[in-house]
Parts: C-alpha cells; structure tokens; sequence
C-alpha cells in the first residue's frame, strides 16, 4: 500500500507528528506551521496504515467553516469519502449525541437549541418577570454568570448558598432560567457541553460504547478548550492513551470566554506516556515579523517554549507610527492602504486590528470619505439577521409550539394588534401555572376572562401557527420554510418597509428557502431525526460563529480576537498604548496581562509580508482626552527590528507661537530648541524638536518624569517656563 502522497510534503517535524505510534500527543503548533495540515494527514495516515474504519475516528475543532475544510481535505487525501466520521465543533458534536440519547439525557426527543441572542431575551424576561431591575442586574452579566457555571459543570442545585446578594440572587435567576429551559424543551450553547458531559459520566454502558467506537480522538486548537469540553475529552479518552490534540499555548487568548490554557499543562500529567511535538518552522511571515513575535512573546512566564523560524527572507522592518492623536493615526493608516493599492496590492490584502471595536470608527470614516470599500469582520451572519430569525422562530413554533423565545419573538410580527399589556398578562399565567406562552394562550383564550377583541387577536396566531403546521405535513424542508415565509405574512411585512432595505429582507427570506434547499441531510448523521429539527439546530450552531465569510476586494478591519486563524500581506495594528493595549483591567492583573501579550503575538503572526504597529500621544475614547504612553509590548519588540517613521516631510526649527496663527489656546510665547516648558500632566520638560506646519505642528518634549513624548501645539496647553 502506497502511502507517500500523505507525507511527502512535510517538514520533518510535520512528518514525526504525523507518522508517530499510536498513542497520546500534544502537537505545540506555532503560528503559521501547519498546524491542521499535520491534523488532517495524521488522520489520513492513521486510517491508511492502520487500515482503520473512519467511523473509528473522532475529529474536533472550533468553527463549523474548519470542519467542513477538514473533511474535505482528509478525502481528497484518501481519495474517497469518509462516511461514517464524526467531524465537528464541540458544541455540533455535542448536539449529535443529545440527538442520538435524548432520552438517556433527560431531554425530550424534540428539544431545540437556542443560540445565545435567544438566550439573551429569555433572560431579559425572567429578570422583567421578577421585578429586578436591568441597571442592578445587567442581563448580559446574568447571561455571562450561567453559562460560566455551565463551562465548570455546576448545576444550580450544587452552588452553596451565599451570604453574599449577589450571588444569591444569580443563582435564583440561574435556577429559574434552568426550569423555563425544561418547560420549554430548550437547550442553549453551554447546556449541550454540559448535557454531553454528564450523559457520559453517568451512563457507564454508553460511555464504553463510544470509548470502543472512538478508537483515536483528535482535537484542533486546543489551547482554547474550557473546563466541561476538555472533562468530556478525559471521559472518552481515559485509560486508551489516544488523544492527539494540536495546539498553542501562545496563542490562548480567550480565557474571557472560559478557555483554560492550563489545559494543555494538564494534559501532561493526565497522560503521562504522552509525545510533545513542536511545530516552529513558520510557512506565513518574514524573518523580521518572526523574531519581533518571537522577543515579545518570551517576557510570558511559564511557556512550553518555542522559537518561530522562516527560511523566508528578513522582509521589512516592523515600521512604528506615533501619531499626534486618533485621526492623525487614521489618516496616516488610509494613506498607506491607498499607496499599497497604487503599487498593485490588493485591498483585501490589508487588515487594520484593533484591540476594541470602539476604535473601527474613525478608521471607517477615513475609509469612506477615501472612497475606499472595506468590511468590519464578524457582522451580522445570515442566521443572525432579524428577518431570518422571524422566520427560524416560526419554524421553531412548529416543531415545538412551547418554545416560550420563539412565540414572544413573533406573536406581534407582523403586527397583530397584541400589545405589551397582553403578552405580560400571558407571561403571568405561564409563570403562576408553570405551563409555556402558547398553552397560557390557548388557556386565556378559552377562559371567559379577557375581552373578545384579546381572544380574536391571540386566535389569529393561534390559527397561523395551526394552518401552517397542518399545510407544512409531509411536505419537503425547502417547502416547509416556503409555507412559513409566505403564510405568515413575513413576505407581505417587509414589502411593505420602504427602500433597499425591505426589498434585502424579502431576497433573505427566499434565499433562506434555498438555504433550506440545499441543506445537507446525511443519512450518516440523520439517525433517524427530524430534518426540521436537524436544518433549526444547524441554524442555531452557524449563528454561534465569530468568523465572517471572504469579501470580494475591501479593507479588512476586525478587533485582534477576531483575526486569529487569519493572515494578510499588509497589517495595522494599531492603538498600542498603555491602558488600551494592553487592556486598564490586566494592567495590575499578572494572568490577564500575559493573555495580552499572547493577543498581541497573535496579531503580529498576522502579518505576511508588512506590518505596522501605531500608537497616539493623546487620544479621545470613551468622552474622555487621554495621553496614553506607548505600550510595553512595543518596547519588548528589539530595537533593530522596529524603524520609526513619519508622516511626510518634516522639519526641526525653532518656532514662535505666534508666528503659528493659533489663538488663546496656547501660551503667547516662543517655543525655542531647548525651551524648559511645563504641562499639566506630564510635569516639566525641555523642548527637543518641532516639527509639522498648522493644525499638525508638534513639539518633542523630553519630560522629567515620563522621558520622551511627542505633542500637538493646538491641544498640548504647554506652558513656558522663564
């Protein structure tokens, strides 16, 4: 059997991991190795040589875009298909198991999973239904607060009671959301880990069916894996020495969002006859952005330990703006972009990061007043949109019409004439006689107590919910969701919205019906289920991704999480200033500020060809002036790699205020080369350059307390001292 298609490509390193004995491995990927190529050729290999069946492998990863590339190049691979594999993300994985054991799970074999917009609002109504003010109780911290016990695997009924009000009162809320969540059949993103996880530990029988099922288990990114996915992982491995997992301890940077980089420490020791590999021979960036990634990320403590290398050229210096404030930074940022496309770069080769999506404004409006396209990665996906959620919760009502988020969602829509005053009232009911919306509809309805025009209203979505569940039978997916786009009254609401914006909502909805169309149903994965149900919870799952879909030729622009996986030729990073980059909360938190450092290696590795770090010297953010010194990670960047540049021509001179045309903003006195000044937050200094003309004149001022700063004439409110 000829296997050396599977190997002849790859480094040596690359070749180890993927040719080693069957055993546990932890593959260190640096950014820019390889790291899925060794993944999926290891699974490839290992099939070949061991002349395994693919439903004896289980492969995870983060998005469901990664799957769908990693099955695709595993058969291209093997030059057929894998049927039978279990390829997916965590939660898809997750969502398979609960669909095959719904009873085992304590679920009811018609649940449906909510992403975590619904998830939002049904909190928000459980905090309206208990009286509790959303200013004291943001629903967002609530939201952040369940899903953080789930990540842990603690239930409500195991959290201890506190004397502390805080605590007590989210675990009253989390007890509460968990009983509307059975009562209504729902399952949000982190009740499918944590629902899989005690599937397992409890279900002895079944947990070794799918330990002698899952003869190798590999995991991608596995820096980024919380505490209930890797608990799950240990079940189904424990005791088989067959966990393969890839990852990267520098570039674990969502420790926000629960992922543990202690994980991949405690693999280690959880499989002690386990092989490190170390992927470092980099394929992405030049020599110079490499070792600028490789000095910053080395002042972490506690690494595994690597060192990127390229036999790749040294490139460009890392070029270093310091600009006179945020527009000035913008402005310059644009002008490179439009010089890049002059030279023949395309505009979808750059990407400008940001460490907070406050910052994309004014890079938008300089990009717009340019006439320069651009996108801002991770907008709103397709199942996201309001109109496509309308409809997915119609269909959701009809699948499961106790779906309390799916029947607030559209009661009203289009609209019914059923008021707030209405829907409380059946908020009221369904509370006091723990039944869903819709049986407190059907219920007020039938009981003499409200006024006819309130029975004819709520009969009227009654009706619609009952026509198009009698018309949608036996009928084909695609033509299920027809039924519902057109017999709601969807169609005919947004036909009537004025401008591109309705005729956008109409074209969605029949694009849903071809999304619906098209849904790949495989009989491998169909286990007999509902296709409804399956295309509701694919719906759900897509919604749950942060990465955007390819652009035709714009400007990238994206917040530095959100470029992980990514790489351009041309990148800005820009606001690298203390207190922004690194973020005012890790400042004086150890933990958070190497998370930090290891955001800001992820950015750089970014970068292929060309890559620009900028920060301000005085900046407007959150209605405030700041003067924000340069970050510390640009200082742990060697000096021989960075070169400073500047906007333009520049000139050293000395200066008279008066001679500049400013008013009384500014002190009526000469500025000269070596000029003692005083500012009010940086104390005294001596004047050491001035350059710029107009609105843009700046001093370099190398002060006393801070060192060295640059400073725009028309704000600085510098003060002369005789």
């Amino acid at each position: 059997m000829d296997v050396t298609h599977i190997i002849e490509s790859l480094n040596d390193a690359q070749r180890q991991a993927v040719t080693a004995p069957s055993q546990s491995m932890l593959v260190l990927a640096g950014a820019g190795s390889g790291k899925t190529r060794v993944l999926v050729h290891r699974i490839a290999w290992m099939i070949k040589t061991q002349d395994l069946s693919p439903q004896s492998i289980l492969a995870v990863t983060f998005t469901n875009k990664a799957a769908a590339e990693m099955r695709g190049r595993i058969e291209t691979l093997l030059d057929h298909p894998v049927q039978g594999m279990w390829v997916g993300t965590f939660h898809g994985l997750a969502h398979r198991l609960l669909r095959r054991h719904a009873h085992e799970a304590g679920l009811p074999e018609a649940f449906q999973v909510i992403d975590s917009d619904d998830q939002l609002r049904m909190i928000k109504r459980l905090l309206k239904a208990l009286a509790l003010d959303e200013a004291r109780w943001p629903p967002r911290q609530v939201q952040g607060y369940i899903n953080a016990q789930k990540e842990e695997g603690r239930r409500a009924q195991h959290i201890a009671e506190s004397g502390d009000l805080y605590q007590r009162q989210m675990l009253t809320l989390y007890r509460e959301y968990e009983q509307i969540c059975v009562r209504s059949g729902l399952v949000d993103f982190a009740e499918l880990l944590l629902r899989v996880h005690e599937l397992l530990r409890d279900n002895e029988q079944l947990l070794q069916f799918y330990k002698q099922r899952f003869l190798h288990v590999h995991v991608d990114e596995f820096q980024d894996t919380n505490t209930i996915q890797y608990a799950w992982l240990r079940l189904l491995t424990e005791g088989k020495n067959n966990l393969f997992v890839v990852g990267d301890d520098d570039q674990s940077i969502y420790g926000w969002r629960g992922a543990k980089i202690e994980n991949i420490f405690s693999f280690q020791s959880d499989y002690p006859n386990h092989l490190v590999v170390r992927l470092e021979q980099n394929y992405r960036s030049t020599a110079n952005i490499l070792n600028a990634a490789n000095a910053l990320i080395a002042n972490n403590q506690g690494r595994m330990g690597k060192e990127l290398w390229t036999d790749d050229s040294d490139g460009e210096p890392i070029s270093l703006y310091a600009a006179f404030n945020e527009q000035d930074e913008a402005y310059f940022v644009v002008e490179r972009i439009k010089k890049w496309v002059e030279l023949g770069g395309l505009r979808s080769e750059a990407a400008i990061l940001y460490r907070s999506n406050v910052q994309s404004r004014l890079f938008e409006e300089r990009l717009m007043s340019g006439g320069i396209p651009y996108r801002v990665y991770g907008g709103l996906r397709f199942f996201e949109r309001a109109e496509i959620k309308n409809a997915l919760a119609y269909l959701h009502l009809i699948a499961n019409a106790n779906n309390d988020a799916a029947f607030e969602r559209v009661i009203n829509i289009p609209n019914r004439g059923i008021g707030p005053k209405t829907i409380e009232d059946l908020r009221s009911v369904a509370r006091d006689e723990r039944i869903s919306l819709w049986q407190a509809a059907s219920k007020v309805v039938t009981s003499g107590a409200v006024t006819a025009r309130t029975v004819r209203v709520l009969n009227s979505f009654i009706d619609v919910i009952n026509n198009v569940v009698e018309q949608a039978e036996g009928l084909a997916l695609y033509e299920k969701v027809q039924q519902v786009v057109e017999h709601t009254g969807l169609i005919d609401f947004h036909k009537k919205e004025k401008g591109e914006k309705g005729e956008a909502r109409v074209e969605n909805l029949q694009e849903l019906v071809n999304a619906a169309r098209q849904f790949d149903y495989e009989e491998d994965n169909a286990e007999g289920l509902n296709e409804l149900d399956l295309f509701l919870a694919h719906a759900a799952l897509e919604s749950g991704e942060t990465q955007g879909d390819q652009y035709d030729d714009c400007v990238q622009l994206m917040t530095l999480h959100s470029a992980k996986g990514l790489e351009f030729k041309l990148v800005f990073i820009v606001g690298v200033e203390e207190g922004l980059f690194p973020s005012p909360r890790s400042i004086e938190d150890p933990g958070r500020l190497e998370e930090e450092r290891r955001l800001c290696y992820v950015g750089i590795t970014r970068a292929m060809q060309i890559l620009y770090l900028s920060y301000a010297e005085s900046r407007r953010i959150y209605g405030r002036d700041t003067y924000p010194t340069c970050s510390r990670f640009i200082k742990e960047i060697p000096s021989e790699q960075i070169q400073e540049i500047r906007m333009g021509a520049t000139i050293s001179r000395p200066v008279s205020v008066a001679k500049s045309g400013r008013s009384s903003r500014l002190q009526k006195t000469a500025f000269q080369l070596g000029q003692r000044v005083s500012h009010a937050k940086f104390g005294e200094g001596v004047v050491l350059q001035v350059e710029g003309e107009g609105a843009q004149e700046r001093v370099q001022v190398n002060f006393t307390a801070v060192g060295m700063k640059w400073l725009m004439l028309a704000y600085a409110k510098l003060e002369a001292i005789a």
